[in-house]
Parts: C-alpha cells; sequence; structure tokens
C-alpha cells in the first residue's frame, strides 16, 4: 500500500504548483467556448470537455490513479477496483455532457460521485495527506488541496445550477 507524509511547508503555496490543472481548466473553457459559439450551452460543453480531458490522464496509467485514488477516496477504500471504474464512469459523465444524452440523469449521477469525492477530499485534507493529485492522472504533479475540493464543489454546483435551471 502506497504512504503519504504531511504535507511540506510551502507544497501548493505557489500558482506553479497548480500550472497544469489551470491550463487543463483553460482549454477545457476555451473548447466550451468553442462548442457554445455552434449552439452547445457553455456550462455543459466546458463540463464535458473537462471530464473528458480528466478521464483520459487517469486512463493512461490506471494503476497509478488507482494507487492514489484509494489513498484519499472513501470508497475505493473500501472497494479498490472502484478506482479502475472511476475514470470510465467520468469519461462517460463527459461525453454524456457533450452528447446531451439524458441530462437530468447526467447532472444527478455528477452530484452523487463528486459530491462523494468530495467527503474523501476533505477527509485528506484534516489528515494532512500530502500526495500528488491522482485527479491528474500519474501523468502531472499538482498537490491534492482545497483546488482539488474546489474542482469536485465546482463539478457539484455546476451540475445543480443546470437541474435548477431546467426546472
Amino acid at each position: 500500500m502506497a504512504t503519504y507524509h504531511v504535507r511540506q511547508d510551502g507544497r501548493g503555496s505557489r500558482i506553479a504548483d497548480y500550472w497544469p490543472l489551470i491550463a487543463l481548466v483553460g482549454v477545457s473553457a476555451a473548447a466550451g467556448g468553442a462548442l457554445a459559439a455552434q449552439g452547445m450551452a457553455w456550462m455543459p460543453a466546458f463540463m464535458g470537455v473537462f471530464l473528458c480531458v480528466f478521464a483520459l490522464l487517469k486512463i493512461f496509467d490506471l494503476q497509478g490513479f488507482r494507487r492514489g485514488f484509494k489513498m484519499y477516496d472513501l470508497l475505493a477504500r473500501r472497494v479498490p477496483n472502484y478506482a479502475l471504474v472511476y475514470p470510465f464512469i467520468e469519461l462517460g459523465l463527459g461525453l454524456a455532457y457533450l452528447s446531451g444524452l439524458a441530462p437530468q440523469v447526467t447532472q444527478w449521477v455528477t452530484i452523487a460521485v463528486f459530491g462523494f469525492g468530495t467527503l474523501g477530499v476533505l477527509s485528506a485534507l484534516r489528515r494532512g495527506l500530502d500526495i500528488d493529485c491522482p485527479c491528474m492522472g500519474s501523468i502531472l504533479s499538482v498537490p491534492l488541496s482545497t483546488v482539488t475540493l474546489t474542482e469536485d464543489l465546482s463539478m457539484v454546483a455546476m451540475a445543480a445550477f443546470m437541474i435548477i435551471q431546467a426546472a
């Protein structure tokens, strides 16, 4: 089993520590804008691109993702193979947002998956877990931090907003 240590002073305190994340969010937002220019609503376009890109980063090294994810995700700690399925759940959600397939179901599943994931991130942050965030796969090095928490909560908030907007 992988080990971790208490966060090193200063790790995750510089903007440069998050450059890969900033770049991926920026590209996802721009791609969402390009799709919106073609008539698709920006929010589902952004979420679709974002989720597909982040799923791909995890799929590049499924075993590396699994090792990191089960260190903090509450379900993956109890059911380790969930970590192998999770990237494909994320990919399925991304494709569902891009295709417009069953938007209400997609939004509720997003709330469930990312809402539950938030609990694991909160627990890890309270414990001072110092690992590279598996949300970026094992390809990019970004520390698990409040930024990870913000990502999860943002997905929940955007999905909830779309549910409320559709009502």
